[in-house]
């Protein structure tokens, strides 16, 4: 089975467990983010350890796939500690930063690995170079899922949300309402005011 974590953060456990590294009693999200600021490598053992099953669901609904899955959330949480310092607790909190930095690596992960199979499903395709027709619509599929991730932005997390499990996920609006644990009429509504918003922004 893949490694759905960083081997960084199976070194805090061992550190733990042999009693060389303290745990620390349970953090807020803001405390934990401070920690990783300073370089805090048990706080991202923490903060993977609170959200790591959340991140995982959502990167499985929209990829479909357990295997993609799992990629999505080690890449995530990788980029989680790369990116610690652009983090501003006034822009967002931790748990919408953690979860737009998973959808971002899942709906990558989606259009590289649609392509990617689209590719390799036809043999001869596996033993030829890319023609230029094939690069050419490969980086229009790009410049369009950069042009959606840049609308979804654009939107607030909670419909954001219900849009990317519609979209790339593929979920019914019941199924989204069982994902997030949601009223289906919420889930309606979110769904609506996203696709106005959405329409205005094109």
């Amino acid at each position: 089975m893949k490694r759905t974590r960083p081997l960084a953060l199976d070194a805090v456990d061992v550190g733990y467990a042999e009693g060389r590294m303290p745990r620390p009693p349970a953090a807020g999200d803001g405390e934990l983010m401070r920690r990783i600021q300073r370089d805090d490598t048990a706080a991202l053992g923490d903060l993977y350890t609170r959200y790591a099953v959340r991140a995982y669901s959502l990167a499985r609904a929209v990829c479909h796939r357990a295997d993609v899955a799992e990629d999505v959330v080690q890449d995530a949480f990788i980029s989680i500690w790369r990116s610690r310092a652009t983090y501003r607790a006034a822009d967002s909190d931790v748990a919408g930063w953690v979860m737009s930095i998973v959808r971002h690596r899942a709906i990558d992960a989606v259009r590289r690995h649609h392509v990617r199979d689209r590719w390799y499903d036809d043999p001869e395709n596996a033993r030829e170079q890319a023609s230029g027709e094939d690069i050419a619509e490969d980086a229009t599929a790009a410049d369009e899922a950069r042009r959606l991730r840049e609308l979804l932005a654009s939107l607030p997390s909670a419909q954001r949300d219900v849009v990317v499990l519609a979209y790339y996920g593929e979920l019914t609006h019941v199924e989204i309402a069982e994902h997030l644990d949601l009223p289906l009429s919420t889930v309606k509504g979110r769904m609506r005011l996203a696709l106005e918003q959405l329409r205005r922004n094109t």
